[in-house]
């Protein structure tokens, strides 16, 4: 007879779920016994379950279907909630199934005992549920799914009691196709394009699934004719770019500067996100970064179809035949002298090869990535949506194993490297794809700007040791090597640029440990929040050439 874990795989499958990241225990037993009995099932071991929710996270960016995490009671899940926040925070489907203790020994409250739907509503808002009987579960796994992959994607978590796992008799389910998302209302769209008829300055904001070629190459055509500016979220959760589709300008994280993006827009039309506001609060400083004199509208809400809203936008102001204006070729060149984080990130501008997938958790090393990439062949980026660092390497992990025949590039900084480390052994394991850069700076760099800009002003020796890594310098090289993975650690340019070949040349799991100065130091760190501070005092002409400085 089928079991309950069986059926339930049966029903994932069927569904379009077929890879589950996984750090099982006792509870979950029936579940791993039943990994056997189907095929289509691809299972992947982390050693975190930090790394088992973030990789899950990077699969569905890339696959745009879910991925199942196997997670081991609540402490288990307490442990991936991080990763979990940046899914939810990037409306990306993931399906978590929760091992829970059988149902008749919950009332001993054992040491693992816990409320694990507590510890689930903070990032499955949307879908959490506790299968009750074996003759149940199929449902309820069917419910989890079509959660999951609505409009918009979120996380759904199901609990999983281990009698209901190992209960006997239980059929699979089938899961309805997924309907089709709604597109922008006539009214919604004439009125927007009046506001763009108007002539005064627009911008469009374009979130989620609008930064893929169909709805960027729509939102160009409105550029082309209109003059509307096209704006991405600050951190998208998948983002396509490169020669030959339109050039998306971001965001950018400081609120200050974002500010001088915003100022003379007119109207703001927010595309599959939500209104701009400051990643903190800072004192005496604005929190929602929309100008008093800008109004905003809302063309797709992250439930309706961004492409085909953006289409008959187009075609309400005459811009449907509009031919768009794109991102031509063009590299930098072959950096040289002193290795530095806007030289690595050169290198991987003069050397990214063709449809790659790039994860950016490189922080502050990171400033110059957009700037130095633009041009290079067409690729992806995926981005710390929701701010949880620890994102990068796992979700690496899942888009190698989405995209076996794509070259994934990890950019992640030092401190955040530490949070899921573990994903380096994974890739081993599995042999992934995956050319993983670490910006050796020794420094929470972030944290040592933010101290500065919060006004925290006398922070003195024992505050600043709190955002030094110095005194063990960490060794990232040597960490790779001890996980199966290659490893090097490098100095110069052109120990850099030649183990970056070497990685593209020898397909698999690579590391490379940049030893570099921080991007944000010394003078430029003692500057920043002076120039910050006088921003909304300068002409704009001047402003943007600062934005333009610091953050291209």
């Amino acid at each position: 007879m089928t079991n309950g874990a069986q059926a339930l795989m049966k029903t994932l499958v069927d569904a379009g779920v077929e890879v589950c990241f996984t750090n099982p225990g006792t509870s979950e037993m029936h579940f791993v016994a039943a990994l056997d009995s189907e095929p289509k099932m691809k299972a992947v071991l982390a050693l975190f379950e930090g790394v088992a929710t973030g990789a899950a996270d990077g699969y569905a960016r890339m696959a745009d279907k879910p991925a199942a995490t196997l997670l081991h009671l609540g402490c288990g899940l307490g442990n991936g909630l991080a990763n979990l926040h940046n899914a939810r925070k990037g409306k990306v489907p993931v399906v978590n199934i929760v091992g829970d203790h059988a149902t008749y020994h919950v009332q001993y409250d054992a040491q693992l005992q816990s409320d694990i739907e507590t510890v689930a509503r903070n990032v499955s808002p949307g879908f959490v549920r506790t299968s009750k009987s074996t003759a149940e579960l199929s449902q309820d796994v069917a419910d989890a799914v079509v959660a999951a992959r609505g409009y918009p994607g979120s996380v759904a978590t199901l609990i999983l009691p281990a009698d209901v796992s190992w209960g006997e008799g239980a059929q699979p389910c089938v899961v309805p196709p997924q309907p089709k998302a709604p597109v922008a209302s006539d009214e919604v769209v004439n009125a927007i394009a009046d506001a763009i008829r108007t002539g005064k300055k627009t911008a469009l904001l374009l979130g989620g699934r609008s930064l893929r070629e169909p709805s960027l190459l729509a939102a160009a055509k409105l550029a082309a004719h209109s003059g509307v500016k096209i704006l991405a979220e600050t951190f998208p959760t998948r983002i396509e770019r490169g020669a030959g589709l339109p050039p998306v300008e971001r965001l950018a994280y400081l609120a200050e500067l974002a500010g001088v993006q915003l100022a003379d827009i007119e109207h703001l039309i927010l595309v599959d996100c939500k209104a701009p506001v400051s990643f903190f609060a800072y004192p005496g400083k604005k929190s929602y970064l929309v100008p008093d004199t800008c109004t905003v509208h809302t063309l797709a809400t992250p439930e309706q179809d961004t492409a085909a809203s953006l289409e008959k936008l187009a075609a309400a102001v005459g811009a449907a035949n509009t031919a768009p204006v794109l991102q031509e070729a063009q590299r930098p060149g072959r950096p040289r002298g002193k290795l530095t984080a806007e030289k690595v990130c050169k290198a991987l501008g003069h050397l990214l090869p063709d449809n790659a997938i790039i994860v950016d958790e490189s922080i502050t090393s990171g400033l110059m990535l957009n700037l130095m990439t633009a041009g290079c062949p067409r690729h992806d980026i995926l981005t710390l949506t929701g701010g949880a660092i620890g994102q990068g390497l796992p979700n690496a992990v899942g888009a190698a194993i989405a995209c076996p025949d794509r070259p994934v590039f990890a950019l992640i900084g030092d401190g955040t490297a530490m949070y899921t480390i573990q994903a380096l052994w994974t890739m081993a394991r599995e042999n992934l794809n995956v050319t993983s850069v670490i910006f050796n700076n020794a420094s929470y760099s972030i944290l040592n700007v933010e101290v500065e800009r919060v006004g925290a002003v006398e922070a003195g020796p024992k505050a600043k040791s709190q955002l030094d890594l110095h005194g063990p310098v960490m060794n990232f090289a040597n960490l790779a090597q001890g996980m199966g993975v290659h490893g090097i650690r490098v100095h110069t340019v052109e120990e850099f640029c030649k183990a970056l070949e070497y990685a593209q040349s020898h397909p698999g799991p690579h590391l490379i440990e940049a030893m570099i100065p921080e991007a944000l130091n010394g003078m430029k760190r003692r500057i920043m929040p002076w120039m910050l501070r006088a921003v909304p005092n300068l002409p704009l002409a001047v402003t943007r050439a600062l934005k333009k400085k610091m953050a291209p």
